[in-house]
């Protein structure tokens, strides 16, 4: 349970980061309603983002992966499309925004994943003691 809400907090820290940076995303709901942002952003990668991926999957590979970033956008932007119904305040305004937003969720992400230890990462010792 514990991996879960890191990943959460990772993706809405990471959200927040795409905000500040990258123009054409906006946020100007109430502090807590980023938090349900950063729940969303990860249900959708969760559920909706696999079956994008087995539907793709010739794109995928005639790209080598490079559609993988089109992917991003469109689950970014996804993102924005639930923020909107439910009006949290998030919103992405073009594709060119959620293109560069998501790249850069996915950079932060990843680095803030290797920065934060976890049980997986700990290296053990063992002592073989007779």
């Amino acid at each position: 349970m514990e991996k879960y809400f890191v990943k959460w907090l990772i993706n809405t820290i990471a959200i927040m980061i795409a905000i500040k940076l990258v123009p054409g995303i906006v946020y100007s709901g109430e502090w807590w309603g980023i938090l349900v942002v950063g729940l969303i952003f990860g249900l959708i990668n969760t559920f909706i983002r696999p079956f994008i991926n087995l539907f793709a999957l010739p794109l995928l590979i005639f790209s080598l992966g490079l559609f993988t970033f089109i992917i991003n956008a469109m689950m970014l932007s996804l993102t924005s499309w639930f923020s909107d119904t439910f009006q949290l305040g998030f919103h992405v305004e073009n594709f060119k925004a959620a293109f560069f937003g998501s790249l850069l969720i996915s950079i932060a992400s990843m680095v803030l994943s290797c920065l934060i230890p976890s049980e997986d990462k700990k290296v053990h010792l063992h002592i073989n003691r007779q």
